[in-house]
């Protein structure tokens, strides 16, 4: 292998999911399904199985950091045998009761969040939270459904008393990331990374110098390319529920991780903030 693999072997397809081609796509969803055939599989019966060419298995080894089949074959095993018979991979069914629905969708979600700690690589989120700290301004955007997600991170950063603020006006987002400077953090939030809106606003923010942070799904997004840090909110698609929504309970949990050790690193000082804002929202309540 080129890297030492650690970790789960499906919670790493899923997570490089986005990144495969629509056939690489097809043996991955037929691994996560079936892995207790791939198991005792050759090369040439999952190639049959997914009906692709040996060629593109050995494409989707690579994408996954695997120099064998084989070795992948061990991975699945000894993984099937920690889960002890566990669902691995189960979708929502057409025929399935609400019982089944909530099952599923709690499994998947989380699924998902523990997915998260093999692709959020946490010396780069020690980084971005520095950069947070020591900026002069700390600007936050996202467009549509990501706008919540810039408000949360935006009122959490508050509660710390660090100088920040919010939008998912394209026309404010303009004007401020223009106003940025070499001192000030803008942190992207957007699901596909495609959004000409947030687009735009990183493109002026990195023209005045200004670090770029984005949380996406698609690490090669346009939105990725133009950042200096890339948090990846990945999630597996399925039949009736959109990855979308999966993203954003995983971005949920990024931008606490990004606020937990911002209080961490400010210490007695962050404490002391986040008690004071505690008692300005009490005196509104009765």
């Amino acid at each position: 292998m080129t890297k030492k693999m650690t970790g789960s072997v499906f919670a790493l397809i899923r997570t490089k999911y986005k990144t495969l081609s629509a056939a690489q796509k097809e043996v991955a969803d037929y691994v996560l399904a079936n892995a207790e055939t791939v198991m005792t599989s050759s090369l040439n019966d999952l190639a049959t199985a997914c009906n692709v060419s040996e060629t593109t298995i050995i494409r989707f080894l690579r994408k996954l950091d695997y120099d064998s089949y084989q070795l992948l074959r061990v991975h699945i095993a000894q993984e099937l045998s920690r889960s002890k018979g566990e669902d691995i991979y189960e979708e929502v069914r057409a025929d399935d009761g609400v019982k089944d629905v909530i099952q599923k969708v709690i499994q998947s979600t989380a699924r998902s969040i523990t997915d998260s700690a093999e692709i959020i690589d946490p010396v780069q989120l020690d980084s971005i939270v520095e950069r947070v700290l020591n900026a002069r301004r700390v600007f936050i955007i996202g467009i549509g459904a990501s706008a919540a997600m810039a408000y949360d991170l935006c009122h959490k950063l508050l509660k710390l008393g660090l100088n920040t603020s919010y939008s998912h006006d394209p026309h404010m987002i303009n004007i401020q990331c223009y106003g940025m400077t070499a001192q000030d953090v803008l942190v992207v939030f957007s699901h596909t990374g495609e959004s000409r809106e947030v687009l735009d606003g990183a493109a002026y923010a990195k023209e005045q110098g200004a670090l770029v942070v984005s949380v996406t799904s698609y690490a090669r997004s346009s939105l990725a390319v133009k950042s200096d840090y890339v948090l990846l909110s990945s999630s597996l698609e399925t039949r009736y529920r959109s990855d979308a929504m999966t993203s954003r309970i995983i971005q949920i949990t990024i931008i606490d991780m990004i606020y937990i050790s911002l209080a961490l690193r400010m210490g007695e000082s962050g404490l002391f903030r986040i008690n004071r804002s505690r008692v300005a929202v009490a005196k509104n309540k009765t």
